[in-house]
C-alpha cells in the first residue's frame, strides 16, 4: 500500500506524481461515496409521505438500526464514504463521511431557480460563520470526517435555470446592496473613466455612481468580458468567505468545494484556487467528461472528485421522466455504464474519488422537484439492484489498483 503523511485527518497529496486522498493513518485513499444515504428518503408531495421511509421504518424499527444495516451494505458494495445529504445516524458507524453546509442557500440562493445570494453581503458572511460554528466546530476533531462541501450546483453562468450572466443579477440589486457596490468598484477599476464605460455599454452615465440606479442588462459588445471579469471577483469572494468561516472553527478537515454543475467558466474556477482543497463536479453524461476535467486540473492544479454521477433504467418500473441523464433499457446496462465510467475516470492521475447518486430510488410519484428516477443502489423496498451492485462492488474494490495502473499507463504513453 502506498503511504503519505499520517496527520490524524484526511488530506490530499501526491505520491509519485499521482493525486490521492491520504487517510488519517497515512494510507492512500480513493473516495468511493454514495449520496443521500437517508432514512427519510424522498418525500413525495402527492402522497404526503416518503415511500422509502415507510418501508424502512417497518423493516428496521428505528433510524439507528437502519443506519447500521445500510452502512454495512455500503461496505459490502465496496463503497467507503458517506456522501452528501445523508442521515446523521450514519456518521457514527465507522465509515468516513462528508457534510454539505449549504452556505449560499442559507443566505438566499435557490437551487431550483438559480437565484443568487449577495456574496458581498453581511447576511452571507453571517450565514457562513453561523453554519461553521454550528456544524464544523463540533466535528473539528473527528477523524472520520472527510471534509465539507460548501454548497451544491450554484449558478455561475447561464444555464438551464437562467439565460443571464451573474453580472445581470447583481445589476438588478438595489443601490444599497453590497454586491452592487462591489460591481461598481469593479467597473471603476476596469474602465477608470466614465466615458470609457459609456462607450462600452452604450450608456450616458455622468459618474460611476449612476450605475447604482441602473438595473437593465448592458448593451454593447463588452457584456461578455465584463461578466467574466466580475465573475472571478464574485467567485473569489464566495470561496474566501466560506474558507475563512470554516477555518475559524475547523482547521483540520478538507474543503471539498461547491459541487459545480458541469464545467463552470474558468473565472469561477480561478476564484476557488486559494480557498479549496478539491474541485467537485457533478456529471450525468454516459462517460466521464475527461476533456473538461483535464482542462480544470491544468487551470487549478487541484485534485478532482466527481460528486454526482448515475444511470437509470426503464426495467425498474419507475417513470424516469424527470431527472438528469438519459434512461437506459436494463439493469445490466446500468452495470455496464457504471463499470466503464469508473474505469475511465479513476485512470486519471488527478482524480481522487467518485460519488454515486444515490442510495435509494426516487418515488414513482415524484420527489419535491418532480424527479422520479431509478438512481438507487436499492429500490423503494430497500432491496438491492443485484446486477448493479454486484458489478459496482467488483470495480470499487479495484479502484486503487486501477488508479495506479492508469496513471502508470498514461505516463508511459508520453515517454
Amino acid at each position: 500500500m502506498l503511504r503519505g503523511n499520517a496527520t490524524g485527518f484526511f488530506h490530499v497529496g501526491k505520491v509519485n506524481g499521482t493525486s490521492w486522498i491520504i487517510d488519517p493513518s497515512g494510507n492512500t485513499f480513493i473516495c468511493k461515496a454514495v449520496n443521500h444515504v437517508s432514512y427519510e428518503g424522498d418525500y413525495a408531495p402527492s402522497l404526503g409521505y416518503s415511500p422509502y421511509n415507510r418501508a424502512v421504518s417497518k423493516k428496521y424499527g428505528s433510524s439507528e438500526n437502519w443506519a447500521k444495516a445500510s452502512v454495512e451494505k455500503m461496505r459490502n458494495f465496496g463503497f467507503n464514504t458517506i456522501g452528501a445529504w445523508s442521515s446523521d445516524d450514519t456518521f457514527t458507524k465507522g465509515m468516513p463521511y462528508t457534510i454539505i453546509l449549504n452556505i449560499a442557500s442559507t443566505a438566499g440562493s435557490e437551487w431550483l431557480s438559480g437565484k443568487l445570494a449577495d456574496f458581498f453581503s453581511s447576511r452571507f458572511e453571517s450565514a457562513a460563520y453561523d453554519l461553521a460554528e454550528r456544524l464544523c466546530l463540533p466535528r473539528k476533531d473527528d477523524p472520520y470526517l472527510l471534509g465539507y462541501f460548501t454548497d451544491n450546483e450554484l449558478r455561475w453562468s447561464p444555464d438551464w435555470r437562467s439565460p443571464n450572466h451573474l453580472i445581470v443579477d447583481y445589476l438588478s440589486l438595489p443601490p444599497e446592496a453590497e454586491g452592487k457596490r462591489a460591481l461598481v468598484e469593479y467597473l471603476r477599476g476596469k474602465y477608470r473613466e466614465i466615458d470609457a464605460l459609456n462607450e462600452a455599454w452604450n450608456t450616458s452615465f455622468s459618474s460611476f455612481e449612476d450605475v447604482l440606479n441602473f438595473y437593465a442588462p448592458p448593451n454593447g459588445n463588452a457584456l461578455e468580458s465584463d461578466a467574466l471579469g466580475f465573475l472571478e471577483i464574485l467567485s473569489r469572494r464566495y470561496f474566501q468567505v466560506c474558507h475563512d468561516a470554516i477555518r475559524k472553527f475547523d482547521p483540520n478537515h478538507l474543503l471539498l468545494g461547491c459541487r459545480y454543475a458541469l464545467k463552470p467558466p474558468d473565472e469561477a474556477l480561478k476564484g476557488c484556487i486559494d480557498y479549496s482543497d478539491v474541485i467537485s463536479i457533478n456529471n450525468y453524461s454516459d462517460e466521464p467528461p475527461l476533456k473538461n476535467l483535464r482542462s480544470i486540473y491544468a487551470l487549478t492544479g487541484l485534485p478532482i472528485m466527481i460528486t454526482e454521477f448515475s444511470f437509470k433504467a426503464m426495467d425498474s418500473s419507475l417513470p424516469n421522466t424527470k431527472g438528469a441523464g438519459v434512461p437506459l433499457r436494463t439493469q445490466g446496462e446500468r452495470a455496464d455504464h457504471y463499470e466503464e465510467y469508473v474505469r475511465k475516470l479513476i485512470s486519471e492521475r488527478y482524480v481522487i474519488g467518485y460519488h454515486w447518486f444515490e442510495y435509494t430510488d426516487e418515488p414513482a410519484e415524484g420527489r419535491f422537484d418532480g424527479e422520479n428516477s431509478n438512481y438507487g443502489l436499492v429500490d423503494i423496498a430497500d432491496d438491492p439492484w443485484t446486477i448493479l451492485v454486484t458489478r459496482a462492488t467488483a470495480i470499487n474494490l479495484q479502484a486503487e489498483i486501477l488508479h495506479l495502473q492508469g496513471t502508470s499507463a498514461s505516463t508511459s504513453s508520453r515517454l
